[in-house]
This record gives C-alpha cells, sequence and structure tokens, in this order.
C-alpha cells in the first residue's frame, strides 16, 4: 500500500512539474520584456572638438559656426588622414 501511494505521489508531482514548466513557455508579459533604447548621438565641431552637443546645428562658439558632426563621424574623418 506505501509503494502505490509513494508512486501516485510521485506521478502527480510530475504531472504538476510539466504543467507549470508548460506554462511559462507562453510570451513574457510586456512589462518584464526588455525594451532597447536608442543611442544617443552625440554632435560635436570638427574645430572645437571638446564642445558637446545632443542635437545637430552650429557650433555656438563665437566666430565658428561650423555646421556639428556626428561624434562618430568625426573619428572616421581623422583616421582618413
Amino acid at each position: 500500500m506505501k509503494k502505490l501511494m509513494l508512486m501516485a505521489v510521485a506521478i502527480l508531482f510530475s504531472i504538476a512539474t510539466v504543467f507549470a514548466a508548460n506554462h511559462h513557455k507562453g510570451t513574457m508579459p510586456t512589462d518584464t520584456t526588455k525594451k532597447t533604447r536608442a543611442a544617443k548621438v552625440i554632435y560635436t565641431c570638427p574645430m572645437h572638438t571638446d564642445l558637446i552637443s545632443y542635437k545637430p546645428g552650429k557650433c555656438p562658439r563665437p566666430g565658428c559656426g561650423m555646421t556639428l558632426v556626428k561624434k562618430s563621424d568625426l573619428k572616421k574623418k581623422t583616421m582618413k588622414m
């Protein structure tokens, strides 16, 4: 009789485990999924590389007025020299 009860408990435990494992294979709720953030683009003046801006435009330094470029573009241009 003890063997029969032990087998019944083992079978029920196995079935419960299988159902629990299948339950989590669905899609995760949207609030727990990872959201990818857009990379921030940093703009700088080609002449004043210490100047940083998060939007395109003209260099605000007096007498400059050069067009701001993406910082990655600036690195590519200097590597070609």
